[in-house]
C-alpha cells in the first residue's frame, strides 16, 4: 500500500497510522531500533523535528521504505510545507 505524505505534519500522522495498524506502541517501534519512546513520539507529532537517521530508523522498524517521485509540472510553484 502507498501513502502520501506531502508536509512533515502529514509523515508523522503517515507513521502513527502505520504504527496502530500494525498493533504497536511508540516503545515496541523504539525498542526495534534502538530509539527511545519520546523520539517516536516527537516524529509522530512534530514530523519537521525529525532528523533524518530517527526518521529511517522508524522506518524499518515499522517494514516501511522512503520513494520519492515526481508529483506533476516541473513549471508550478511547490507547495508550502
Amino acid at each position: 500500500m502507498e501513502y502520501a505524505a506531502s508536509t512533515p505534519d502529514q509523515l508523522g500522522q503517515v507513521l502513527k497510522s502505520c504504527r496502530k495498524k500494525r498493533q504497536l506502541t511508540q516503545g515496541a517501534v523504539g525498542s526495534k531500533v534502538g530509539v527511545r519512546q519520546s523520539q517516536i513520539s516527537v516524529v509522530e507529532t512534530q514530523g519537521a523535528k525529525a532528523n533524518v537517521e530517527t526518521l529511517y530508523k522508524i522506518l524499518s522498524a515499522l517494514r516501511l521504505e522512503l520513494v520519492l517521485r515526481d508529483i506533476g509540472d516541473p513549471d508550478s510553484t511547490p507547495g508550502e510545507w
